[in-house]
């Protein structure tokens, strides 16, 4: 049985060490900034977001720089506004035309910049999210890779851009990536839109625009007008013989 002194002192020589790492700058689980997305089907469009942390302790992060892939592009990019901060797309004509879709991309976006101004920077133990709407993805199995630059206004710079192959432990400074997955198919993607369509269809098959079940509950009225002025008559003319 361990004795409880030795807890002590293990538990104290845990807490020393963690305090020693903050005092030189190195947080216990330090955060790094990371990419995720609504979706990583290939062939469609998402909505990607980079959360960025403030790892100092004394100064704030006030401009971030991705920097998206030119050997497989996004032919189209848009950034969501965030309060107090702007962003500048820079597009860049591409070594060689890249095949997307049905088509080539001969230029494309290649660096974001979010730059803050003095009230809207990252503060120490904040953090804050950048969104872009980006696509297509390219083919499954495709890992894109976004390195960024995290700027502080004590004028120091950190670069996430390490990758490390796959088996291989996490970098200390990773880029941001992700990787796509099989493209969706069509009726799983466009299921509500096909259902839609088939029920214009049938609507456009009859002469007046209307639907089958339209169609049959007119006929039942005007059957059942016809009925009805047959018995008005036959109640006048037997209206008429008793007088």
């Amino acid at each position: 049985m361990t004795h409880p002194t030795s807890r002590v002192a293990a538990a104290g020589s845990a807490l020393l060490l963690a305090t020693g790492l903050t005092v030189i700058g190195l947080s216990p689980a330090a955060a790094h900034v990371s990419a995720s997305s609504t979706t990583t089907a290939a062939e469609g469009y998402a909505r990607i977001t980079f959360t960025v942390p403030n790892e100092s302790d004394t100064a704030s992060t006030d401009r971030l720089e991705v920097r998206l892939p030119t050997d497989t592009p996004l032919g189209s990019v848009r950034v969501q506004p965030v309060e107090g901060w702007t962003a500048e797309l820079t597009e860049e004509e591409l070594p060689e035309p890249v095949p997307v879709g049905e088509g080539a991309v001969t230029e494309a976006v290649t660096t974001i910049t979010w730059t803050a101004d003095e009230e809207h920077a990252i503060a120490p133990d904040q953090f804050q999210t950048f969104t872009v709407s980006a696509g297509p993805l390219p083919a499954e199995g495709t890992t894109l890779v976004m390195p960024a630059t995290q700027s502080y206004t004590d004028g120091r710079t950190v670069a996430w851009d390490q990758t490390a192959a796959e088996g291989e432990e996490e970098p200390q400074h990773p880029a941001p990536s992700l990787t796509t997955t099989a493209a969706e198919t069509e009726g799983h993607a466009h299921g509500a839109s096909a259902e839609h369509s088939a029920e214009a269809t049938a609507a456009d098959a009859s002469p007046t625009g209307q639907s089958s079940t339209d169609n049959a509950l007119t006929w039942v009225a005007v059957v059942a007008g016809v009925l009805g002025l047959v018995a008005g008559i036959a109640a006048l003319l037997r209206t008429r013989r008793r007088g």
